[in-house]
């Protein structure tokens, strides 16, 4: 493994994130620290020749990086655990409190991107765990609790919330999902705790899938097809109920006229001075943006297909609770 590294400044990356993540999509790393003006800009990869035309582009140096440095840095990392809603548990390592349990995650730092703390999964891991909460399985647990039932009550209390509370409780009996750009693997895993009876994950990079199917052996999940493919030339199923989409924004633009068969869609890897353009492409697709989240410099959207369910004319398409 090699890393390409360089120390650069606010300005700098203002003018150059936008390139080097259409280069190297979610390899690309910004580390920043509130004491110091400067960043550094990191991007590993397998072969030390794509990192050689980075360099040449856009300077900076390129380390090889010893045997086990997957080992010590993971050694090196502290990290407290990722909660997502009341469903999903995201750990780094394994404690007494994580082992064998059917509502935690273990995805140790690797060489893919992706532990549910970048701004980027996490919006996209909260909005997985809303849209899908009383969908399938999930949806008989959650309605048995007395809690769920209280809710359910208050809000049908009133005739023009009864039929929300319906349309909450119509999920899919078998949901599938497709998670495009998967680095880790940490959407499809999620999605496969949250009921998911099929999930199909791809990235364009070999050794992203080959940690995210170690990921999914580590956590015992075994109805996830992982794939390496060129987004541009994959054919899309017919029908599929949810896409993840953690990419940039060019790609998402480019392949938008595919996504929008699906009936939810959550967009994320969108930098806010990508954001105008990204919605202009949305609305020449028919695509609904139903809620969009910002943290930082990052956003992450969440829409309705053009193949919408009927709870999506009543805007109810996904629980906001």
């Amino acid at each position: 493994m090699f890393v390409w590294r360089k120390r650069a400044s606010a300005v700098w990356l203002a003018a150059n994130e936008a390139a080097l993540r259409e280069i190297s999509g979610q390899r690309l790393a910004i580390i920043s620290r509130p004491d110091r003006k400067a960043a550094i800009a990191e991007i590993a990869g397998s072969s030390q020749r794509d990192l050689e035309k980075i360099r040449s582009r856009f300077g900076g140096t390129i380390k090889k990086l010893p045997r086990d440095w997957l080992k010590e840095f993971s050694r090196s990392q502290k990290s407290e655990p990722v909660k997502i809603g009341n469903r999903l548990v995201i750990y780094r390592s394994v404690t007494s409190k994580n082992r064998s349990r059917n509502n935690s995650l273990l995805i140790p730092a690797g060489r893919a991107f992706g532990t549910g703390e970048h701004p980027t999964t996490a919006m996209s891991l909260r909005l997985l765990e809303r849209c899908t909460r009383f969908w399938g399985a999930q949806a008989a647990s959650l309605h048995s609790s007395a809690a769920c039932r209280r809710r359910l009550f208050k809000e049908g209390s009133a005739g023009s919330r009864t039929q929300q509370a319906g349309s909450l409780r119509s999920p899919e009996k078998e949901w599938t999902l497709l998670d495009l750009g998967t680095g880790s693997g940490i959407l499809a895993l999620a999605a496969a705790r949250f009921g998911a009876k099929r999930v199909i994950a791809i990235d364009d990079d070999p050794v992203a899938i080959a940690t995210a199917r170690e990921n999914a052996r580590r956590n015992k999940l075994d109805n996830i097809d992982f794939r390496v493919a060129d987004l541009r030339r994959w054919p899309f199923p017919p029908r599929i109920e949810i896409i993840t989409a953690n990419l940039f924004s060019e790609l998402l633009i480019e392949i938008l006229p595919k996504l929008k068969r699906a009936q939810r869609l959550i967009l994320s890897g969108i930098l806010r001075d990508q954001e105008a353009q990204l919605v202009r492409a949305l609305k020449r697709n028919g695509i609904v943006i139903v809620e969009m989240r910002r943290r930082g410099k990052w956003i992450a959207i969440l829409a309705s297909g053009v193949a919408r369910p009927a709870c999506a004319q009543h805007r109810t398409f996904c629980p906001m609770h």
